[in-house]
């Protein structure tokens, strides 16, 4: 295949014209064409890298924790149809057999090869606090425990990338020390103060499960887990730009006080994405969703209804610098779970995961 007249996005952060050549869905070194190569004009067009989402439960009917890899595999296939070539199928807070049946059944789901790639599981939950416990259930949260995560890392094949801790609850750091070489470990669903969240940082753990939810508020005494990890140079946080979880203006402020390399956008879309306002479920829960905004009973927020493109679209929307989303949702989720060697950017050697996208950012093909 090849790819000619489109404006191309370099990891410089710029657009420049030229041509992409694809041998066996990798950006290859020019070659001569054949008489039966696919020759894409993408005159007028952006090509830009597929998108990474490392923090999904589903979409389209399905969620990962229902444990059907059959479900899995249409989650997988909307995805990379919505833009997103690398995917991290997250689980929520489950009685521990339930999560071995799920994490063993991820194997099944990646044969069918007409999806997203599994870029490996984000593991939301049960190490979480309950005073912030968001949409989990209460009763199934426990203390962590990394026996249960190499338990769960064997059935699966090795394919943990992510585990959400608590760092304030009991045995919190110690599991750090075990497990911050084995997995990455991301603080959220806590109250931890700034002390605390800093003690975790400092021991190994570097990421933070969706910045603002779940978690004590940034205040000028009380800095709380969202000033230590802005002090952290090597933290890298999420966020949920669905336009429910947080305010545009804080958006925005985000970029300016993390940086450009150390946002990633992410979705935690839930079953309802995809699909009609209705009623659904999250991790044992019901949850109402009407345009796009998904909650439980309480009224607490519960995932959001939009997928990773479309919260992409709405940081541009809220005046987020386009290179700086399209990192936010390309290069830094692959950087942080360790596949940026192979996508999260247009480079020959690089897997040809690639979008072709109007100015406006409307999706035309998924490569």
């Amino acid at each position: 295949m090849i790819i000619k007249n489109g404006n191309v996005f370099q990891e410089d952060g710029s657009f420049r014209k030229e041509t992409l050549y694809i041998r066996n869905h990798r950006l290859t070194e020019a070659f001569e064409a054949t008489s039966e190569e696919e020759v894409i004009d993408a005159e007028g067009l952006m090509v830009i890298p597929g998108l990474v989402d490392i923090h999904s439960h589903g979409a389209y009917g399905e969620d990962f924790s229902d444990g059907d890899p059959e479900g899995l595999k249409k989650i997988l296939r909307y995805e990379r149809q919505s833009g997103i070539t690398s995917y991290c199928p997250t689980s929520m807070t489950l009685p521990k057999e339930q999560l071995k049946k799920i994490f063993k059944g991820i194997r099944e789901a990646e044969k069918s090869g007409d999806g997203a790639t599994v870029a490996g599981i984000n593991m939301e939950g049960p190490f979480l606090d309950p005073v912030k416990k968001g949409a989990h259930v209460e009763e199934w949260i426990t203390e962590p425990d990394a026996d249960f995560v190499r338990e769960l890392n064997e059935v699966s094949g090795g394919r943990i990338k992510l585990v959400t801790l608590a760092p304030n609850v009991s045995g919190a750091m110690e599991f750090i020390r075990k497990m911050q070489s084995e997995v990455q470990i991301s603080l959220g669903h806590t109250a931890a103060d700034y002390e605390c969240a800093s003690e975790a940082m400092a021991l190994g753990a570097h990421h933070v499960t969706h910045l603002y939810n779940a978690m004590q508020p940034l205040a000028h005494r009380e800095p709380g887990l969202i000033g230590a990890a802005a002090d952290d140079p090597e933290c890298m946080v999420e966020l949920i730009c669905d336009g429910y979880h947080i305010h545009p203006s804080v958006i925005r402020t985000t970029f300016k006080m993390f940086g450009p390399e150390r946002v990633i956008l992410i979705s935690d879309s839930m079953r309802a994405t995809g699909m009609k306002n209705g009623t659904y479920e999250l991790g044992g829960q019901e949850v109402t969703v009407k345009d796009r905004k998904a909650v439980l009973k309480d009224g607490t927020l519960a995932g959001s209804a939009t997928n990773l493109f479309g919260c992409m679209c709405k940081a541009i929307e809220f005046g987020v610098p386009v290179d700086q989303a399209i990192f936010a949702a390309t290069r830094n989720p692959a950087r942080s779970i360790g596949i940026y060697d192979r996508t999260g950017s247009v480079h020959t050697g690089k897997e040809a995961d690639l979008l072709l996208v109007t100015e406006n950012f409307e999706l035309k093909r998924v490569i």
